[in-house]
């Protein structure tokens, strides 16, 4: 059991006392028409009957879209205390970060500061690499400094991973938790979360503003249940920020209608163009793969890149194709190596060894297409025509290569055994940020 905390949905048997706390009904129904309030769950499929240690019901309703939380029941009702401002706001602004931002960002910078102090929803459009992060400091210290509270939430956790220390070393003074599935920090009541937009199912009413990073990252984008979740969290009067570097097809064709409110910055903070994907035919690989063999032009080329010392990150359609790639390169002596996919259990460890550069090449799934960082890194995709290779996918994976100051360019190759539609989309869209960023003096070229 704990002590109540404000934004927070409770259980009766989850905390000390009730009292003074408001209530609703863990599962609402409507007629034939079910909905879970904690997680927003309206599927019939998804409810189920069984007897009831609360209201000793031989048959009662309980949801099992959210039950790894705690079995909640119709006859159930949840607790909350609504979150408030803080007393007395701070006197001096929170923000320590004294870095200086580009013209491009400054005017992003401005959009999200007039969309927090106004609460309208907003998104920021801003190519990979183009300090995303940089652009939300006004808006977030104007949060917190009026003694709001905020959250910072990303449907990775690799990337809530990556902005956290971040995060912390700009806002040093304020208390700061990180929340996702293995997190050993436990929420106390902090004004400024980074978590995982699944942990925001378990708050409802609690947050001023939530940046949602990555917005159209999987699995945020395909499902409903956490689009719910966040809406739920949010003050009434609160706001979102969405940030994306790709934004779905139906949100920019909003944003070209006039039906969203948004910011687009189309260039680097260090002035120099996106990497534009090379193609790079390598026959039938699958068939190559069944004799043990990989197509020379790789292997070419992830030795010359090697060879320059930079460290090499090819992407693989699936982890089985990964695993079969990975032996065969180190039997050539391209080792030490690594691989990573989305339920490796060492994945935090090995990103960090590339980071350090105890390994120069890493093989990876799709799991690192974004919110990762590494210096002058060069980015191979093998079977880039696969259909895990989304249009979204390989910008944000193209994104990787040139994001540092001191190394601004970088290999992109597209190695495929036929072009796909997606590959086009991806160079295409690559291609018109670099000519809107041209039409609006953000280059050097």
């Amino acid at each position: 059991m704990c002590s109540r905390i404000e934004g927070r949905l409770y259980l009766a048997n989850e905390i000390t006392s009730t009292e003074g706390l408001q209530q609703v009904k863990a599962i609402q129904v409507t007629g034939s028409k079910k909905s879970c309030f904690r997680c927003g769950n309206n599927k019939e499929e998804l409810f189920f009957r069984s007897p009831c240690s609360y209201c000793n019901q031989e048959e009662c309703l309980y949801c099992r879209n959210c039950i790894i939380m705690g079995k909640v029941t119709e006859c159930q009702y949840l607790y909350f205390e609504p979150s408030q401002p803080l007393m007395t706001p701070y006197q001096n602004r929170c923000l320590a970060w004294k870095g200086q931002l580009s013209p491009g960002q400054q005017g992003a910078s401005d959009a999200v500061l007039k969309a927090v102090i106004n609460r309208e929803s907003l998104l920021l459009w801003a190519v990979a690499g183009s300090g995303k992060t940089e652009m939300m400091f006004r808006g977030m210290d104007e949060v917190i400094t009026n003694g709001g509270r905020l959250c910072v939430a990303s449907p990775r956790v690799d990337v809530c991973l990556e902005l956290y220390p971040r995060l912390q070393e700009v806002f040093p003074n304020i208390d700061m938790v990180c929340l996702y599935g293995d997190s050993d920090d436990v929420y106390n009541g902090e004004r400024f979360v980074v978590a995982t937009t699944h942990q925001l199912i378990r708050f409802y009413q609690a947050f001023d503003v939530i940046f949602i990073d990555e917005v159209d990252a999987f699995p945020y984008a395909k499902d409903p249940f956490l689009e719910y979740a966040v809406r739920k969290a949010l003050l009434d009067s609160g706001c979102s920020i969405f940030i994306t570097a790709t934004p779905e097809r139906k949100w920019q064709l909003e944003c070209k209608n006039g039906k969203r409110n948004y910011i687009k910055v189309p260039a680097r903070y260090h002035r120099q163009p996106l990497p534009v994907p090379e193609k790079v035919w390598i026959g039938d690989w699958k068939r190559s793969l069944e004799k043990q063999k990989i197509s020379p032009i790789i292997l070419t080329w992830i030795r010359t890149k090697l060879d320059e010392g930079c460290p090499v990150l090819l992407f693989f359609p699936e982890i089985k194709v990964m695993h079969q790639v990975a032996p065969i390169l180190e039997n050539l002596g391209f080792g030490p190596l690594l691989t990573v996919h989305s339920a490796d259990s060492e994945r935090k460890e090995k990103v960090q060894q590339m980071r350090d550069g105890t390994i120069k090449l890493l093989c990876t799934t799709t799991i690192l297409e974004r919110g990762v960082t590494f210096t002058n890194v060069q980015v191979g995709v093998f079977g880039s025509e696969g259909r895990i290779f989304t249009e979204s996918a390989l910008v944000q994976i193209s994104g990787r290569a040139g994001r540092k100051f001191d190394f601004p360019t970088g290999d992109v190759k597209f190695f495929h055994f036929g072009v796909s539609k997606s590959m086009a989309l991806a160079i295409a869209q690559i291609k018109m940020m670099n000519q809107l960023g041209r039409r609006q003096k953000l280059l050097d070229e």
